[in-house]
């Protein structure tokens, strides 16, 4: 295994998939987390272990304490204090307020940010004591501007932009940094069903972002060379705020 390695949670797909394949190009070991698609995540693993990387697939339920706790101990005790940690699971259930079930609600605000407190307490203690690290929150622009449709989950991905600032200020004297990346409209399955033709003349760059342009902030935040950046949220939505 790569002495640096990093967690990346909904890895199985979309820009988690990205960021976990241009992490492992950077020499660290990823563990490429799933909920519900093993064969997913057990393509992303080959394509990265093709490509002369090294990566792991575990399955566990971000919004399941008791699941993430027993898969995290394994890991930290197998592997130590991660290098970097990339919360970006997260789920939608769309719909306007007036018409929202309380299960629409709540299975967005336990998934996107109770996920977030699941798996980030339990990495924070060997974090502290190795006095290094990187916590990488995946945020959007909902919960920058928020957006009709989403108000549970332009609320998660506000409040986790929230708990990023708060964190970074808690843990930037024990050299660890925690930012969040808030993407506008990426061409992933979540955004599949959206009228991309339409949207694209409301962006000011004139498209619709890629995977792969998140993937990379995310890799700069990783990196040593953004030791002195932390409590940001860096937006990666071709202009449209």
């Amino acid at each position: 295994m790569s002495e640096r390695w990093a967690l990346v949670t909904g890895a199985s797909r979309g820009i988690g998939r990205s960021i976990a394949k241009d992490l492992a190009q950077q020499g660290m070991h990823v563990v490429v987390n799933y909920h519900s698609s093993p064969d997913k995540a057990a393509e992303v693993v080959a394509e990265i272990e093709a490509a002369g990387g090294s990566a792991t697939a575990v399955g566990f339920d971000v919004s399941d304490r008791t699941a993430v706790e027993s898969a995290l101990a394994d890991l930290l005790e197998q592997y130590d204090s991660p290098h970097v940690l990339v919360n970006n699971a997260s789920i939608i259930r769309d719909g306007l307020m007036v018409f929202m079930k309380p299960e629409e609600w709540s299975d967005v605000v336990t998934t996107n940010l109770g996920g977030f407190y699941n798996v980030t307490r339990p990495c924070l203690k060997p974090m502290i004591r190795e006095r290094r690290g990187r916590i990488i929150n995946i945020t959007s622009v909902a919960g920058v501007t928020g957006n009709a449709g989403q108000v549970n989950y332009s609320a998660t991905k506000a409040g986790l932009i929230g708990a990023t600032k708060s964190l970074a200020k808690e843990l930037a004297k024990r050299g660890i940094t925690v930012n969040a990346v808030a993407p506008g409209f990426i061409e992933t399955e979540m955004t599949k069903n959206l009228p991309l033709d339409s949207i694209r003349g409301a962006v000011p760059a004139g498209r619709i972002g890629s995977p792969e342009e998140v993937a990379a902030v995310v890799r700069f935040l990783a990196s040593d060379d953004a030791s002195y950046v932390t409590g940001q949220v860096i937006g990666v939505n071709g202009g449209l705020i």
